[in-house]
């Protein structure tokens, strides 16, 4: 089983969403992680709102928080400054808000991995230089 894993909006987003393109493959990767899986605010705010259609989406996005299938321990204050430059190194891609805190939890916990189905994961840099140890779908 994986521990340390950053998840991204869009394997939460497949996860539930049942007519995803991505839905089984999630549900697979769901299964071969030890909970809970790390992220921050912002991600749960993306998939809440991307999940707005589906029946229970959000509903099901808070129960795996209570349950604590995922977790928030990112304080993004803590880390305003990392995110700033962030956020201006990668304005050309452009880079999110949540991706910017990912990347930043990605330094944080540096034995982690980051599950995602964003490809822009590939050309972000943790720590200035580092590659990012990705979970994705090739």
């Amino acid at each position: 089983m994986k521990r340390n894993v950053i998840i991204d909006t869009g394997p939460i987003v497949a996860f539930i969403n049942a007519r995803d393109k991505h839905h089984e493959w999630s549900k697979e990767q769901f299964s071969r992680i030890a909970p809970p899986l790390l992220t921050c605010e912002s991600v749960i705010s993306e998939a809440c709102f991307l999940l707005r259609d589906i029946h229970n989406g959000s509903d099901i996005i808070l129960e795996l928080l209570k349950r604590g299938v995922i977790n928030l321990p990112f304080k993004m204050e803590d880390s305003l400054e990392q995110i700033k430059w962030l956020l201006n190194k990668y304005s050309n891609v452009p880079m999110s808000l949540a991706d910017a805190c990912l990347v930043r939890m990605s330094e944080i916990y540096p034995d982690s991995s980051i599950f995602t189905l964003d490809n822009d994961f590939g050309i972000y840099r943790k720590n200035r230089r580092n590659v990012i140890r990705l979970l994705t779908r090739r």
